[in-house]
Parts: structure tokens; C-alpha cells; sequence
């Protein structure tokens, strides 16, 4: 799609702010250094930020005998941002302010056959007022709500087009929300928001490409390429947990057999702890969170089971995480997500070793696997990401998402 001058002025004034957040306080020529833009372009794009209220000035650094430069910094009182994080397991809120520190938190629990679309809008609804009462926000001070939906959704209409583990098809998803919430909306997946968090200040900041592998109930891998999140022709970059891995193997819900996801999801490491130990103490049916809980204190504490499982669950995994390097090329791949988070340490190490055996050596040699480094849930970091992306939007064209513009229409 052709690009307008506003769509390129809203980007450069994203990356601007996105090297404030990260590096402040800063300098107009520090920026100008880090993002590549002419001085000019910058002070233009400060000038606009510190109108907008979303940065401030906060003194000056010495300079070797010219003239003090200003310092800017995030204002971090000028506003609010809230991040979704629509699992299948649960909805998970954190409202940041705009230096994207963690303000409040609510979780509500999703049981299996909760999730049709009333049901899933009731308890994310529940969960955003939460964390905007527990915060003492006013409402006016939130900016933008980012909502991240496992499966494939079409950011311009907010329907989630495509979420296999809920069978849901073109579901309207924030026109749904946007009757239940009075702030801007914004939609987007999971794999670009841990994409998006890892870029700001995770394992992926300072690299021009990297793979974030998501493995949570489902799995796929948010790319970033050339310093930016890639997302595809249609946003659907990244559902590398539907390529094939095991021809004619097991049934993954996307109706296709031996996936990625079907032996790495949570569901699927259910599965190898069956195949392993149908009457293990450490399976928790129809609970695969308690599951991996588990196991994960098994393997600390050296149960063989356990151990043997998240073997079995890495060889798979690794297979898959060497294609990646293969194809791409990247940096770094940094393992995010629940799962990840659960078994840690042990699981990179059985990752790496089952890389190494699969990779080619050149691109191997270039990457480095990581656990993600984000002490928060890295959707929500993401998606909040999403709503200040989204509040900068609306500020080139003096509308405020979706929300406003159905407030404006009744």
C-alpha cells in the first residue's frame, strides 16, 4: 500500500518517541543520531510531542563549548495507556502510564467453553474497568486501550478474522468492545505485541532483525525485520505454529495435521506428558496451565517424567526454531510467554542444544537464543505499545479511534 506524507510523519514521530522512551533523558541530536532523521525533522517532531503534552523538557547536558543541548524526557503524568492480553485461558489488564510503567493489574479466568464473544467482552470489559478504578485514572487520561487477540485479525476493521482455538470467524471484535469501553480501541495478535515489547525493551532492542517465538496455548514467532515489526500482507506474518512438522501427525485445531503448535502449545505438551506417563501424578486435565505448572517444578526438582517431557517437548521445538534461524537470519530468537516463563533456564538449554543439532552452521553462528528479559506480561507491554501507536494516529488526524468515532456517530 502507497504510503501517505501523514502515514510517514506518524511513523517518524513513533520512532521518536519510541528512542525517548527508551533512551531519556535525551537529546535532539542524540535523536536524530539514533533514528537516522535531519535534525530539522526531529526538532519538528519534539516540537509536536511536547505540544501534544506526551514529552516534556527536563534541562540541559554540557556540551564542549557550544551550546548546551536540551534534554527531553517521556512525561510520564500526560497520560494513560491500557494493554489486553486476550488469552485463551485468560484475560489479562495492565493500564501503564506513558513511560510504559505498570500502574495496575487485573486478571479475570477463562474455563473452557467460555469463550464466546459476549462472554470473552464481559470479562475484558470487567477487567479494563478494574485496573482504571484501581489506578484512581480518569477516564479521560487513558489514551487508548490495546487489545491483543490470539489468531488472525485485520487491524483497520477490528475483527478477528481467524482464532482456531475458538472456532471464531469474523467476529467484530471491537465494535463488540467498543460498546462496553469509552476509550479508543485498537486490535492486533499476540506474536506482534511480544514482537513490539522485545523491540522497546526486551531482547530484540538495539537489533535490526529478530524472532520472538510466542508459546503460550498457542505458538508462533513476531518478526522483526530491518529494525521494524514485520506483519505481512495481511497481518498474518508469523503463524509459523501452523507449518507443518511432523507430516500426517497429530490434529492441531487449525484443521491441518503435525504442526508446530500441536507438539509445542501447552495443549501439546499435555499430550507428550500422556504419551510419556498416561497416569502421571503431574497431569492436570483440563487444566493446561496447572499442567505445565507442574511439570516445571518437576524438572526443577529432577523428576524423570518431567524431565523427559520437556526433552521431548524441546526436540520438536528446537526443529522448528532452526528453521527460523534458517530462513531469516536474525540476531537473536528470544523464547516469550507463559510457557516460557514457566520452565525457564532448563528449557533454553534443551532448546539450544536441540537447535544446534538442526541449524546450518552460518546462520546459527550469528544468533542468539534467549529468554525474553520482560519481568511483565510482554502482550500487555505490547499492546499498550498498540494504543500509544494508535494515540499518535489520531493526534496527525484529530480523531480518536474507534470508540470516539462511534461516540461521534450516535
Amino acid at each position: 500500500m502507497k504510503r501517505t506524507s501523514r502515514d510517514i510523519r506518524t511513523a517518524n514521530r513513533y520512532r521518536v518517541l519510541r528512542r525517548i522512551v527508551a533512551a531519556a533523558p535525551t537529546s535532539r541530536q542524540e535523536l536524530a543520531a539514533a533514528t537516522g532523521l535531519s535534525l530539522a525533522t526531529v526538532a519538528t517532531l519534539v516540537g509536536e510531542l511536547l505540544d501534544l503534552g506526551m514529552i516534556t523538557e527536563v534541562g540541559f547536558e554540557d556540551s564542549a563549548g557550544g551550546r548546551p543541548r536540551g534534554l527531553v524526557a517521556v512525561n510520564a503524568s500526560g497520560g494513560a495507556l491500557i494493554g489486553v492480553d486476550l488469552a485463551e485461558t485468560y484475560v489479562r489488564v495492565e493500564l501503564f502510564d506513558l513511560a510504559l510503567n505498570v500502574l495496575a493489574r487485573a486478571e479475570e479466568g477463562m474455563r473452557p467453553g467460555e469463550n464466546r464473544p459476549g462472554q470473552v467482552v464481559d470479562r475484558v470489559a470487567a477487567a479494563v474497568g478494574s485496573v482504571v478504578a484501581r489506578a484512581g485514572v480518569e477516564g479521560t487520561r487513558v489514551l487508548g486501550v490495546g487489545v491483543s487477540m490470539p489468531g488472525q485479525v485485520d487491524r483497520d476493521t477490528g475483527v478477528c478474522a481467524y482464532a482456531p482455538n475458538w472456532d471464531w470467524h469474523d467476529v467484530p471484535l471491537l465494535d463488540l468492545l467498543a460498546d462496553r469501553i469509552a476509550h479508543p480501541l485498537h486490535l492486533d495478535n499476540p506474536l506482534r505485541a511480544c514482537a513490539v515489547a522485545e523491540l522497546w525493551f526486551g531482547a530484540a532492542r538495539g537489533h535490526g532483525d529478530a524472532v520472538v517465538v510466542n508459546l503460550g496455548t498457542g505458538v508462533g514467532a513476531g518478526l522483526v525485520l530491518g529494525g521494524e515489526v514485520h506483519r505481512g500482507v495481511s497481518n498474518s506474518a508469523g503463524e509459523w505454529g501452523h507449518t507443518t512438522l511432523v507430516l500426517d501427525g497429530r490434529p492441531c485445531h487449525c484443521g491441518d495435521r503435525g504442526c508446530v503448535e500441536a507438539y509445542t502449545g501447552a495443549p501439546g505438551i499435555m499430550l507428550n506428558l500422556r504419551e510419556t506417563s498416561p497416569d502421571s501424578p503431574l497431569l492436570r486435565p483440563g487444566d493446561q496451565t496447572a499442567t505445565v505448572d507442574a511439570l516445571a517444578r518437576g524438572v526443577r526438582a529432577g523428576d524423570p517424567v518431567a524431565v523427559r517431557v520437556l526433552g521431548h517437548t524441546a526436540r520438536y521445538l528446537g526443529a522448528g526454531v532452526a528453521g527460523l534461524i534458517n530462513l531469516f537470519n536474525p540476531e537473536v530468537v528470544v523464547l516469550s510467554s507463559w510457557v516460557a516463563a514457566a520452565f525457564g533456564e532448563p528449557l533454553l538449554d534443551e532448546v539450544r542444544e536441540a537447535v544446534a543439532r538442526h541449524a546450518l552452521h552460518r546462520p546459527l553462528a550469528a544468533t542468539r537464543i534467549v529468554l525474553s528479559p520482560i519481568p511483565t506480561d510482554p502482550v500487555c507491554l505490547g499492546a499498550a505499545a498498540f494504543a500509544l501507536e494508535g494515540a499518535l494516529q489520531s493526534a496527525g488526524r484529530g480523531s480518536g479511534g474507534r470508540a470516539a468515532r462511534a461516540r461521534r456517530a450516535s
